[in-house]
């Protein structure tokens, strides 16, 4: 039997590393939704379409392939054939794909993929609206938060550990603007599906977090 399990929360909840490590756990495929709007974020910034010029990007939406492999159980993302995987997380393209994720029309390409992997394998998402959209029927959908304060230390101690330039605050404000944005948007608005069980992870470690989940997947399976 296929399973299917939906992460959705705000922008540094930690759904990545916690949708990662249960799948390592559980033996599922792990499907980063986030990346495949980044990779819409980097096809734009290449050929030089502005981001708030929807009409452009909904234009030449169609030259945009996307596709997602494994190399050893890691999420690789290909834009037109090219593998950008490590660009992903440049904070531009983060901030760039805040922004196209608003789009009807790049919302509608990757829905329709997102799903057609659900259909082939038992899958763990996370995204912003997985429980909602993408995955209605989902098996166990769960909705994480953590108060915007303790997402931005979060972020900050990890590009500190990076050696990157950062300003606490300024994590801050991006946060907290991102998730204006996510939760008042016209199209699939960041919010908990009605049969969604809430995780706050403010006060949990990675693992507490985890094995929460884990906890509540095998709950449902008996």
């Amino acid at each position: 039997m296929m399973y299917s399990i939906a992460i959705d929360g705000p922008a540094g909840v930690g759904k990545s590393t916690i949708a990662k490590g249960l799948a390592s756990r559980l033996g599922f495929t792990y499907v980063d939704t986030g990346a495949m709007y980044r990779a819409i974020a980097c096809w734009a910034l290449d050929q030089g379409i502005k981001l708030e010029d929807e009409e452009t990007v909904s234009e030449r939406i169609d030259e945009v392939i996307i596709s997602i492999d494994y190399k050893n159980g890691i999420q690789q993302v290909f834009l037109n054939d090219e593998n950008i995987t490590k660009r992903l997380r440049e904070e531009e393209v983060g901030k760039g794909a805040s922004i196209v994720s608003k789009y009807a029309c790049v919302r509608d390409k990757l829905v329709e993929l997102q799903q057609k992997i659900a259909k082939e394998k038992s899958v763990i998402m996370d995204g912003r609206d997985i429980g909602t959209r993408v995955l209605p029927d989902a098996f166990l959908k769960v909705f994480m938060t953590a108060d915007a304060n303790v997402r931005a230390k979060r972020r900050f101690d990890e590009l500190c550990l990076k050696d990157d330039d950062c300003d606490y605050n300024t994590i801050l404000k991006d946060i907290k603007d991102r998730d204006f944005a996510d939760e008042n948007r016209a199209i699939s608005p960041l919010r908990p599906a009605a049969d969604a069980v809430i995780v706050d992870t403010s006060s949990l470690s990675e693992d507490e977090v985890i094995e929460k989940i884990y906890g509540l997947f095998n709950s449902r399976v008996k």
